[in-house]
């Protein structure tokens, strides 16, 4: 197959969908806010702000801004029965959930102190160099595993068991599997890091960790995603809300992707190099990004008690990311010894991909519109609105990334680092940080101690994140321009990085500190330190429900 007949193709396919997405217009299927986006609300609760981390204050402030709603009798004792099942539920996913944010707490501190060390470690290369262990080449990896297969799919996981019942109305059904999962998976990391850290890897980047170790981690992903299984042979729903599609997606493709990509012996050479790719560029497509896409489809509607504006269009969003993003890694092969035509399919998909970005965006703003002053007073919101609109700025950069004319200058430079951290961290995890600050008060059945430090949280990630994302893609466009001078040597584009180096590891700095603060906070919230703040989630005042606080 040529590159015209691949272009020619895709061309079809998107006239073919233009005209499927008018006659779905014309058939009305894009109507506001369709029955189905309020089926995370129950009967009144439509217009009640709903936010655990803001306090008394800011919750009345955000409720003012949203405009008072006032619920007949009728509707609160209708409210108040289901508030009473949702406790149930919350209390069956709760130890699961806490066992599992817990446990990523911890990976995020480990992966972070790593990252910071292996980042001052390139402009300062003596650094901490008596150990063979402590070199950059381990830590760095060290830091990208702890990252990739401690903090974020624990984060995922635990905000997916908590989600699933809320989701489904009805309690979790199987959470001791995913506690035995779970604590697979990091029996499985620990040994994994431990080999790292002596040199022993499979040398593939995402893939390092022996395959020896990754079976554990196998069986451990599939009993994590036994609970939604079970759970959804018992809905009470008769309609599946957009974040069940995306978290069914995601627990779904994680455990094939991981089990393809270690297998061993099967993938040599050139196709070893092609599934490399395949499998990096997935997990971060198909499986951090829908378990953070469902996480802000919920948490935002609820804590501002409005719908999401297009139902449909959220459907839009999640089967064209489920249809172009399979192919998207080979960008990472442009000038490699592969099939000039699987290069070009990955870009024309990776292009096709601001399809479902825009169509996210655009529901996102529209949900947002007119109500975006209660970021002032929702620190949760921050988190969630600030992560949604780095997964538009990550993917269509992306995108563009993937074009053979800049990605000649952006490839092997520093500007492929600040570009995946876009994803994972300003995306994927500020989305995360958001959606625990949402959780835990209900798991825990206690509001945050001190909401000054949330607001300390945000800054500092916020402010040493975009130290470290400007900086790095500034230094390395220049990287790729010096590399591409022929009137210049490779030190010369060494030397131009060094002060966007040192802004990286100043920026990576500010990071580590806000996730000490954020690890703070929630070793305080778990032995329930500081004032005691419990209050009934969607009222200003006590009523019927007084009972069921973690509602």
């Amino acid at each position: 197959m040529n590159t015209v007949s691949i272009l020619l193709l895709a061309f079809i396919l998107s006239v073919t969908g233009l005209f499927v997405f008018i006659w779905s217009l014309r058939r009305n299927f894009f109507d506001h806010s369709p029955a189905a986006s309020r089926e995370i609300f129950s009967k009144g609760e439509i217009g009640q702000v709903d936010d655990p981390s803001a306090t008394p204050e800011q919750r009345q402030a955000l409720q003012e801004e949203m405009g008072r709603k006032t619920i007949s009798a009728e509707d609160r004792q209708a409210l108040s029965l289901e508030l009473a099942e949702r406790v149930e539920a919350d209390r069956s996913s709760a130890k699961v959930t806490f066992i599992l944010l817990a446990c990523a707490v911890l990976w995020l501190i480990f992966a972070s102190t790593a990252g910071l060390i292996s980042s001052i470690k390139l402009h300062d290369p003596e650094f901490l160099t008596q150990h063979a262990w402590m070199t950059f080449g381990r830590m760095r990896t060290l830091h990208l595993n702890g990252v990739a297969y401690g903090w974020a799919p624990m984060a995922a996981f635990g905000v997916a068991m908590w989600m699933l019942p809320r989701l489904l109305k009805t309690p979790l059904i199987g959470a001791r599997y995913a506690i035995a999962g779970g604590i697979l998976w990091n029996i499985g990391l620990a040994i994994g890091l431990t080999c790292i850290a002596m040199g022993i890897t499979d040398g593939m980047e995402w893939l390092e960790m022996p395959w020896q170790v990754d079976i554990l981690m196998v069986i451990g992903g599939a009993l994590a995603a036994l609970p939604l299984v079970f759970t959804l042979q018992n809905r009470r729903v008769h309609h599946l809300y957009v974040s069940v599609w995306y978290m069914g997606a995601a627990l779904f493709w994680f455990p094939i992707l991981f089990l393809v990509g270690n297998l061993p012996a099967v993938h040599v050479g050139v196709e070893q190099a092609t599934m490399n790719w395949w499998f990096g560029h997935n997990v971060l497509g198909l499986f951090y990004t829908p378990m953070a896409l469902a996480s802000v489809y919920y948490f935002l509607p609820k804590i501002i008690g409005q719908p999401i504006s297009s139902y449909n269009l959220s459907l839009v969003g999640f089967w064209g990311l489920a249809f172009f993003y399979g192919q998207v890694g080979g960008h990472h092969l442009v000038g490699g010894p592969v099939p000039q035509w699987m290069v070009t399919l990955s870009i024309v998909q990776s292009m096709m991909m601001i399809i479902p970005v825009l169509a996210f965006s655009i529901n996102q703003h529209y949900t947002m519109k007119g109500h975006f002053r209660t970021l002032i007073h929702s620190p949760t919101l921050r988190f969630i609105v600030l992560g949604g609109m780095m997964y538009t700025v990550s993917s269509i950069q992306g995108s563009f990334e993937a074009l053979r004319s800049i990605n000649t200058i952006t490839h092997f430079t520093h500007f492929t680092v600040a570009h995946a951290h876009i994803g994972l961290y300003g995306f994927f995890t500020i989305v995360m940080f958001g959606a625990i600050y949402y959780v835990m008060p209900r798991v825990m059945s206690w509001e945050w101690p001190y909401p000054k430090l949330i607001s300390l949280h945000f800054w500092l990630v916020v402010i040493g994140f975009s130290i470290y994302a400007i900086g790095l893609s500034i230094g390395g466009w220049l990287q790729g321009l010096a590399m591409l001078d022929p009137a210049k040597t490779f030190m010369e584009s060494v030397f131009v990085t060094m002060p966007y180096l040192k802004s990286r590891s100043i920026g990576g700095g500010l990071m580590t500190l806000g996730h000490l603060v954020f690890a703070f906070h929630f070793v305080a919230m778990a032995l329930r330190y500081g004032s005691r703040r419990i209050g009934p989630a969607l009222f200003h005042q006590r009523s019927a429900t007084r009972n069921v606080v973690e509602a």
